[in-house]
């Protein structure tokens, strides 16, 4: 692997960065779910906030996800300049320079957990900074280039924004909030694998041990089908806890068994196969594995809608 630092990385010459650049620099696209999943963890708490302190708590949530972006992507510029699917960054094509990547990162992350914790809590805030730092140093720094679970344990940073929304509302954390974080848990290392499977390459000439490079395709696939099964009872169960419904219900099960379908027709490829479609069936899951914690979590928000009306829960 590369011995290249960011901080050693000018890139190429391309003019003063743009406002674009540094959008680029938080990762929107993360930060999307970031938001999404947040902001279902505070509508569905059992504590109402009001609307304004409700956006702007989900607006410095988003702030500390964007942090956690940049931070990552100071870090990592090195291998993010050999891989195809992150080369065109902003810090590695030279866009945005590491210097002003580590500043915008730390800056937005002290910003983002003081403002929360005016705005909501302080437990709410705690929980962002805990956040950030889990993936900026835990995840980036340490477990992405140390070992083959560095998704598995990684993935716990995607997991916590829907029990910061909830800290934000209550104050705390219940057992609602942790059936949220371990259904992102669980269903990162499937979601990140079966990108894995079709980038493979990507990892091999970065030197990150993925388990796609350490272990080889066959054995991914299979943690795939594992991880899948093991999130069936979160993803189902949490249709009968406090945030849960019929409705809840009715979605979870069409999801999860999609998304065991899709595991088991990944689990059942060979190689040759795989290969010769361009790896279509693991790009179709990798895209319907977004699709499934957006409507997972747009499910609670309805179901929480249909209480409201007294037509939702058990």
């Amino acid at each position: 692997m590369t011995d290249i630092r960011a901080s050693d990385i000018n890139g190429p010459e391309t003019g003063e960065a743009g406002f674009g650049d540094y959008v680029a620099l938080l990762k929107p696209r993360v930060m999307s779910l970031v938001v999404f999943t947040a902001l279902a963890g505070l509508i569905v708490a059992p504590v109402s906030v009001h609307p304004f302190i409700g956006m702007i708590s989900i607006l410095f949530i988003a702030l500390g996800g964007g942090a956690s972006g940049a931070l990552n992507m100071w870090y990592d510029a090195d291998i993010d300049a050999v891989m195809r699917r992150t080369r065109s960054r902003p810090v590695p094509s030279g866009k945005v320079s590491a210097g002003d990547a580590l500043a915008v990162g730390l800056a937005l992350s002290g910003i983002s957990v003081v403002m929360l914790g005016l705005a909501a809590n302080w437990f709410a805030a705690g929980l962002l900074a805990f956040t950030i730092f889990f993936y900026a140093v835990v995840y980036t720094v340490w477990l992405k280039r140390a070992t083959p679970q560095n998704i598995v344990i990684g993935g716990a940073a995607g997991a916590f924004p829907p029990m910061i929304g909830w800290a934000c509302a209550t104050g705390g954390v219940s057992v609602e909030s942790v059936m949220m974080f371990l259904l992102i848990f669980m269903w990162t290392p499937p979601h990140f694998w079966a990108l894995a499977l079709f980038m493979k390459s990507d990892y091999e000439d970065a030197g990150v041990p993925m388990l796609t490079v350490t272990h080889g395709r066959t054995v991914t696939r299979n943690h795939i089908l594992g991880y899948t099964i093991a999130l069936l009872p979160i993803g189902v169960g949490i249709a009968f806890s406090g945030i849960g419904g019929p409705f809840t219900l009715a979605v979870s099960l069409i999801l999860n068994a999609m998304f065991l379908l899709g595991a088991v027709r990944i689990w059942q490829r060979a190689e040759p196969e795989a290969v010769a479609d361009n790896y279509a069936v693991e790009r179709r899951f990798f895209r319907f594995s977004l699709a499934y914690l957006f409507l997972l979590f747009g499910a609670f928000i309805v179901e929480s809608a249909l209480k409201s009306f007294g037509l939702g829960g058990w």
